[in-house]
C-alpha cells in the first residue's frame, strides 16, 4: 500500500472513533415517577427525592432522567399513565401513595416499584412482608392510623373544653374505614364525641402542604425524609440491588406544623406548650 492511500485510510478511520466510542456508552438509565397529584406542591418533595438518588450517585440530567406522570387528582388516569411508563422500559417506577402505588403493581410484575405510601403496605396488599417483599415492589411507608391518638389529643390540648371532635373522611378511600375506626377510638379514650361529615374544613391535617395553604395545623410523617428513602431505593435498584434485597423502610421522623394567622382568624391562641414542640410555625 501506498504511504499516501495508507495516511487516508487511517484519517477515515480516526473520523469513525468518536461515533463508534459514542454507541458504546451505556444509555442514561429512566426511572418513571408517577403520582395521583398534581406537580406544583411537590417541589420540595422532588427535591429531597433527587437528593436521596444524588446520595447514592445519580443526579436527575446527568447520570439518570426522569420521566414524571401527574394525574392531577383524576386517579381513574393512573392506569394508562402507568402503562405509559412500562412502554417506555423505565429502570424503576417510583410512585407516591397507595392508589398510584396499586396501580403501578398492577401493571407490571417485571419493573422494580419503589413507594411511598402512608398505609401498611402488607395489609394494604403491596407486599407480602416488610423484612423480605419477594415481588417486584419495595419503599417506605407511615402509619397513618397510629398517629390518630396524637393527632386526637394535640386538638384535644389545643380546645380542651371541646366536647366532640368532627371528622372529615374521603368514603371512596383505599384506608378511610380503618382511619375513621382509629381516630374514633382515640377520641373515646379521651371522652370526646365524633361527628362524621361531608363538607367541614378540619382543623387538623395529614400534611404541612395543607397548613402552608391556609389550614390550622397537621401532624404527619416528614415528606423530606420520606421522598429522601424513595430516592436512596430507587438509586440502589438503578446500582443493582434486587427489590427483595431491600426491606420496607418506616418512616421514623414526624413534624408538628402550626399556622398561627389561621390560629388568629379562627379566634384561637395556640398554648406556648404545643408552640415549643412545633417543628415549624407558620405566621
Amino acid at each position: 500500500m501506498r504511504r499516501r492511500d495508507f495516511i487516508r485510510l487511517l484519517g477515515s478511520a480516526a473520523a469513525t472513533w468518536p461515533l463508534a466510542a459514542r454507541a458504546q456508552q451505556p444509555a442514561m438509565p429512566v426511572v418513571g415517577f408517577l403520582s395521583s397529584q398534581s406537580p406544583q406542591p411537590f417541589e420540595s418533595r422532588l427535591r429531597a427525592f433527587r437528593d436521596g438518588l444524588r446520595d447514592v450517585g445519580f443526579v436527575e440530567g446527568k447520570d439518570v432522567a426522569i420521566e414524571y406522570r401527574w394525574a392531577d387528582d383524576q386517579t381513574e388516569r393512573l392506569p394508562a399513565l402507568v402503562s405509559d411508563l412500562v412502554r417506555h422500559q423505565v429502570a424503576v417506577i417510583a410512585v407516591i401513595n397507595l392508589v398510584p402505588a396499586l396501580a403501578a403493581k398492577a401493571a407490571t410484575t417485571t419493573i422494580p416499584i419503589v413507594f411511598a405510601v402512608g398505609a401498611d403496605p402488607v395489609q394494604s396488599g403491596l407486599v407480602t412482608s416488610l423484612s423480605r417483599p419477594i415481588a417486584n415492589l419495595t419503599g417506605v411507608y407511615s402509619l397513618a392510623d397510629e398517629l390518630a391518638p396524637k393527632r386526637v389529643g394535640l386538638l384535644h390540648e389545643l380546645l380542651p373544653a371541646a366536647s366532640a371532635i368532627c371528622l372529615l373522611v374521603n368514603p371512596a378511600g383505599p384506608v378511610a374505614e380503618t382511619q375513621l375506626k382509629s381516630l374514633q377510638a382515640a377520641a373515646g379514650t379521651l371522652g370526646l364525641q365524633t361527628r362524621v361529615l361531608r363538607h367541614l374544613i378540619p382543623a387538623l391535617y395529614f400534611r404541612r402542604e395543607f397548613v402552608a395553604a391556609g389550614g390550622l395545623m397537621s401532624y404527619s410523617s416528614s415528606t423530606e425524609e420520606t421522598y429522601r428513602w424513595l430516592g436512596d431505593y430507587t438509586a440502589r435498584i438503578l446500582k443493582g440491588s434486587e427489590t427483595g434485597d431491600l426491606p420496607v423502610q418506616r418512616a421514623t421522623k414526624y413534624e408538628l406544623v402550626f399556622n398561627l394567622k389561621t390560629a388568629k382568624a379562627l379566634g384561637l391562641t395556640i398554648p406556648p406548650n404545643l408552640i415549643a414542640i412545633a417543628d415549624e410555625v407558620i405566621e
